[in-house]
């Protein structure tokens, strides 16, 4: 995507399909304060300042199998190097729907470690409570150590609900590893992030 235009045209096509401001965030790679702005701009005449975001398409990794495994392969390397420090082993790698699957499914495999899933809230999912849920349809993660994969940590929330979710189901959530960090910061809930891109605003 060239400029906010396109952002906004994009944000508009995704909404009109069904999606909600969780989903196009996701989609978009911007936070959800980010989306509701450009869907505001997007109806009115008049110019609000942007929110500070910035937009991370990642689609000439997200399109090529080899390139995703390339990257899966870095990330491992990353994970190995949190996991040796604090002496534990990879039982289960989570990945977070729907962009941190693909990432999650080859660690999982270089891993040799099981697979869960973590399904956001409104994902399609029936869901009970205020957070997303892990799928029964994969790996448990009941007293494992967890690796938690997602493309891009944004605010940090989605990464804080997973947390939670995992220490309730009494798992170990060990390190969190992303492609991109635009939060900036080294933990979340004491967890430590393993990014292979870390933004930081200097304004």
């Amino acid at each position: 995507m060239k400029d906010i235009e396109d952002l906004i045209e994009k944000a508009v096509e995704l909404q009109s399909n069904g999606l909600i401001t969780a989903q196009i965030a996701d989609e978009l790679n911007v936070s959800r304060e980010t989306v509701t702005w450009l869907l505001t701009r997007s109806k009115k005449e008049e110019k609000t300042p942007a929110p500070k975001d910035i937009s991370v398409n990642w689609s000439s990794i997200g399109k090529s199998a080899k390139r995703l495994h390339n990257i899966s392969l870095a990330l491992c390397d990353m994970v190995f190097e949190t996991m040796e420090k604090a002496n534990a082993e990879v039982d289960v790698v989570v990945g977070i729907a729907a962009n941190g699957i693909p990432l999650a499914s080859m660690m999982a495999y270089e891993l040799d470690a099981d697979l869960a899933i973590y399904h956001r809230k409104g994902q399609g999912v029936v869901h009970t409570g205020h957070r997303g849920t892990i799928s029964r349809n994969f790996g448990s993660v009941a007293g494992k150590n967890c690796i938690i994969v997602d493309d891009v940590i944004t605010t940090g929330s989605t990464s804080m609900e997973v947390i939670e979710q995992l220490r309730e189901m009494d798992a170990k959530p060990r390190v969190i590893a992303v492609l991109v960090d635009k939060k900036g910061v080294d933990t979340i809930y004491n967890v430590p992030i393993q990014s292979l891109v870390k933004i930081a605003r200097l304004d």
